[in-house]
């Protein structure tokens, strides 16, 4: 994994650390199917990556952890099914030898609801928020995002934040089916209910974050379900405010990387200020005997991430962050 795809490292550099990343399992033990576009999904064969994949990274001995990018369950995963099912693939992590992070997407929130599946998930947030940080070196620290803060799946139904993304959907999609992007025209068509937003608070607490890592002269590496830039990303798959989350990361020089999932197909690109967006290609996605995962060697000066058949490697150089405001 890795050196097959031309990437080699860093001018033969030893890394700071290297962790694992994968997006998007979805697992479901019921028959292939397809998604609304007509891309093959393999609901049962989607575990089989998950297993591999702990398997190279436990292989390679030098990963310090893991990140799982959101969906770790499908949609349609029998209901009566959704406890058991997340318990597995969670257990299936857990033979990962170190920390594994999650974070959660769309399909975990159809499953189950945020008081039952972040104590799951190990997620750290407080009164039901699934946004954190941690700083596994001096040198770096991690953000991961809830985008679905704002939403109109995981909340229950008279909560605030639910409240708030149904009048938003109103005022934004005039369809009847809140997930069809009919008549929407360009960025507009990422106002469906399969995604959400970054609250005012998350906003805030993002802010005085990314103040914080700038004192300790840390760089940053952003981690959301859903991604935060139109070059990356189909216009379908952003997180509603992503333009606000953008804003307050653009004020600071510390964000190098910001990394995604929910866009099945990947993406990359990098920004006006310098910024890389990665959106990985979902194990979901993958045929049998085929694979979407990878690991990540990171350097003071560039991320390489090196993947296994459906994810690209990619090499994503810092450079300065040009269009900075003062």
């Amino acid at each position: 994994m890795g050196s097959a795809n031309g990437l080699v490292g860093a001018q033969g550099k030893r890394p700071l650390l290297s962790f694992g990343v994968i997006s998007d399992v979805q697992y479901a033990d019921i028959p292939d199917g397809r998604s609304f576009i007509g891309v093959p999904r393999y609901y049962r064969h989607s575990i089989l990556v998950l297993q591999r994949a702990v398997q190279k990274w436990n292989d390679l001995q030098k990963l310090k952890f893991t990140i799982n990018f959101g969906d770790i369950v499908d949609g349609y995963c029998p209901k009566d099914q959704s406890l058991n099912v997340v318990k597995t693939l969670v257990s299936e992590f857990e033979i990962f030898d170190g920390p594994v992070y999650h974070m959660i997407g769309n399909h975990c929130l159809y499953n189950l609801a945020r008081d039952k599946l972040l104590p799951l998930l190990k997620i750290p947030g407080l009164n039901g928020s699934a946004y954190y940080d941690f700083s596994p070196i001096p040198e770096y620290r991690f953000v991961v995002l809830d985008g679905y803060d704002i939403s109109a799946i995981g909340w229950p139904r008279d909560h605030s934040n639910t409240v708030e993304a149904l009048k938003f959907l109103r005022a934004k999609n005039p369809n009847s089916e809140k997930n069809s992007p009919e008549g929407l025209v360009d960025l507009e068509r990422r106002f469906l209910m399969f995604n959400g937003a970054v609250g005012k608070e998350q906003l805030a607490w993002l802010d005085g974050t990314l103040q914080s890592a700038t004192k300790l002269n840390q760089k940053v590496v952003i981690c959301c379900h859903l991604p935060l830039d139109p070059g990356a990303s189909s216009k379908e798959a952003l997180l509603w405010n992503y333009d606000e989350v953008m804003d307050v990361i653009h004020r600071y020089n510390c964000v190098k990387v910001c990394l995604a999932g929910h866009d099945h197909k990947g993406g990359h690109t990098i920004d006006s200020y310098g910024v890389h967006h990665r959106v990985l290609e979902a194990a979901l996605e993958c045929p049998p005997g085929t694979d979407a995962f990878g690991y990540v060697d990171l350097f003071d000066d560039r991320l390489v991430l090196f993947g296994t058949d459906r994810m690209k490697s990619t090499e994503m150089i810092f450079t300065p962050n040009i269009c900075l405001r003062m």
